[in-house]
């Protein structure tokens, strides 16, 4: 099945990733599905090609979707054959193809994600939103976070000055480079910052929500998409 990859992330057990597969979704437009093993995390080997080239955020991809496989609020879950079928890159999102792309597909209702815990996965574009990166020399914890204001919706963790982590190969790459570049250890950033930084016309975020840690189910950022797009080199051994 073709998948648009639009998430690989960062866990401490391994990496997560999801997507879109053409089929309609009342609430997100098209259908979110969030590939998973029967047993363990996705590993980075587990999302890389023949090539060994790692899939990337835009990518559509021909994956081995064998059967849904709801886990409560995770009703996006399909288990995967990632042995006999390895991803195979078929094309990529593009250009001015990606922001229409990300125009049409603004979750109709994010509360359902956000609010309600019907469903895990929401993509949305904020009213406004702020950046932070730091990084301890002393223990080498790395931290990127977004906090964002949503039109409509009050939520409060979203809204708090810290935001929420950001779990996205490519955006913590992005805030790693940038701490460098400024000689840094913490950086902030408001919505103008973050956007004349970027050269961003909009920015886009996809909200996923965590297994349940803590007794708890928390929101993170696993999805990050100025327009127009952003380069940055991932350092695969250290995400």
């Amino acid at each position: 099945m073709e998948v648009l990859i639009m998430a690989m992330t960062y866990m401490r057990s391994g990496i997560c990733t999801a997507g879109y597969i053409n089929q309609q979704h009342p609430g997100s437009g098209l259908q979110w599905v969030r590939p998973v093993k029967e047993h363990g995390s996705l590993l980075l080997g587990d999302m890389s090609d023949a090539s060994n080239r790692v899939v990337q955020i835009g990518d559509v991809i021909e994956l081995s979707l064998l059967r849904p496989r709801p886990d409560p609020v995770h009703a996006e879950d399909w288990l995967t054959d990632f042995v006999k079928h390895r991803p195979r890159l078929l094309r990529q999102l593009t250009g001015e193809k990606r922001a229409n792309f990300l125009r049409r597909y603004v979750d109709a209702s994010p509360a359902d994600v956000l609010t309600h815990h019907r469903r895990s996965l929401c993509l949305v574009q904020p009213q406004t939103l702020w950046g932070a990166f730091s990084l301890d020399d002393y223990s080498g914890k790395y931290d990127a976070r977004i906090g964002f204001e949503l039109a409509g919706l009050a939520y409060a963790r979203a809204n708090s000055p810290r935001g929420l982590p950001v779990t996205d190969l490519k955006w913590r790459a992005l805030g790693r480079g940038w701490l460098s570049q400024d000689n840094r250890n913490e950086l902030n950033l408001d919505c103008a910052t973050l956007h004349q930084r970027l050269s961003a016309e909009a920015i886009y975020l996809t909200i996923g929500l965590s297994r349940t840690f803590q007794g708890d189910i928390w929101p993170l950022i696993v999805g990050v998409y100025p327009v127009p797009d952003y380069t940055a080199v991932i350092d695969y051994r250290n995400l």
